[in-house]
């Protein structure tokens, strides 16, 4: 269990630096992210300065890092702990696999920001709708799999 308390840990800290490092940036990085067109896109790189712009992209290695601790943590905690023990194997297996699939959806919107974010880009309005899709895709899948361990960890606490 000792990897899964320092995947776990480790993503904590990553993402407690990471809200600490982007807190600065006005609109939010939420804003940009899920910034579906070329225009929404625009308008939030645009109210940033160039430093905010230099801040976002300089952040992005360290979200990569974050998002492999936070996907190995929830196919650690789904295989190696007792908390889905007694579950379906399609429960088990899709748990296991949520925070892996939301980590690799974050890549490829990270791998699109770094792009977006380099040039302006025009005539490529499906890019920013992918990178959109694939940050609210991300989060509806966290969300997903936060709602499922919170069940997991009331019915055991219920069995103790």
């Amino acid at each position: 269990m000792f990897i899964v308390w320092l995947t776990g840990i480790a993503a904590l800290i990553l993402c407690a630096g990471s809200v600490w490092y982007l807190a600065p940036l006005y609109p939010g990085i939420v804003v940009l992210e899920l910034a579906f067109t070329p225009r929404s896109f625009g308008t939030v790189v645009h109210a940033w300065p160039p430093e905010y712009l230099l801040q976002y992209r300089s952040f992005l290695p360290m979200d990569f890092l974050l998002l492999l601790c936070y996907g190995s943590f929830g196919y650690l905690l789904v295989s190696r702990s007792t908390l889905f023990s007694g579950r379906s194997p399609a429960l088990r297996m899709t748990s296991a696999w949520a925070l892996p699939m939301a980590a690799i959806l974050g890549t490829a919107e990270n791998a699109l920001q770094l792009w977006l974010t380099a040039a302006p880009r025009f005539g490529v309005p499906l890019a920013y709708a992918f990178a959109a899709a694939c940050t609210a895709s991300k989060w509806a899948i966290v969300a997903g799999f936060a709602l499922v361990l919170a069940y997991a960890l009331l019915r055991d606490a219920d069995r103790a």
